[in-house]
């Protein structure tokens, strides 16, 4: 008799790989960063093009873009460690190798740990809007952040950006394009036609809109190019659309 896979779901919508038997399992988790930068190649003991999801929450995206690319390296932070658990946890299930998982702030990994010019695609799928004025110094998508994007990714290397508050969207459409040739995506990613993250299939289904975007970055703009750019741009101090918060709490 055939054994049944064991596949997983989260709201109905399935989470991409087969739980497999626990001899198979693999460990995603990176339980601390070393001081200083990622040698991608010492990391995942081979050279491939690396994916780094900032913000990657239980990891659903980066679950599905591991297993339906197992030519490229993968890597999400989070600033929660209980979300990260629940990454490396699925990760390790279905014997991922090419997937790790790190407790780190975005803006953090990328100044700290991500070798200039190393990244093929960065992905920030809705960064915490901060509807307390007195944290919105907090909000991960600046200037200077985007700035750090731009010196992170390999020449004409992706960013994607995703959120379901139009006020960010509306500072996201002003000053992403500075960095990057911006395009906006009218509807779902075709990976994932009900949603790449958790987020998103919870605001689909409540029928709110979600806005997308990618954006190539721009050949020849140099690291300190970048950073004169990013001083003269204004910071994201946009009225967050507070009726968001209820799916804050579902998260």
């Amino acid at each position: 008799m055939k054994e049944r896979r064991q596949i997983e779901r989260e709201f109905g919508v399935p989470i991409a790989g087969e739980i497999l038997d626990p001899a198979l399992w693999t460990q995603t988790a990176l339980k601390r960063l070393a001081e200083g930068r990622l040698s991608w190649e010492n990391l995942f003991g081979q050279r491939a093009p690396v994916i780094v999801d900032l913000g990657c929450g239980n990891g659903r995206f980066l679950l599905g873009s591991s297993v339906w690319r197992p030519d490229h390296d993968h890597l999400g932070v989070d600033i929660l460690p209980v979300v990260i658990r629940y990454a490396t946890r699925r990760g390790n299930q279905r014997g991922l190798k090419n997937l790790r998982f790190a407790v780190c702030g975005g803006r953090e990994f990328l100044e700290r740990h991500v070798e200039p010019g190393s990244v093929t695609e960065i992905h920030c799928y809705h960064p915490q809007p901060f509807y307390d004025p007195a944290q919105v110094h907090r909000r991960l998508i600046t200037p200077e952040f985007l700035a750090l994007v731009h010196r992170s990714l390999v020449p004409g290397g992706l960013f994607f950006v995703q959120t379901d508050n139009p006020g960010y969207w509306r500072y996201m459409r002003e000053v992403v394009p500075v960095f990057f040739e911006f395009e906006e995506r009218s509807g779902p990613w075709p990976d994932g036609p009900k949603g790449r993250t958790r987020r998103e299939i919870i605001a689909l289904r409540r029928s709110l809109p979600v806005f997308r975007g990618r954006g190539k970055a721009r050949v020849g703009l140099g690291v300190t190019e970048a950073l004169r750019l990013a001083d003269a741009l204004p910071l994201p101090v946009f009225d967050a659309d507070r009726r968001l918060r209820e799916l804050d709490a579902l998260e």
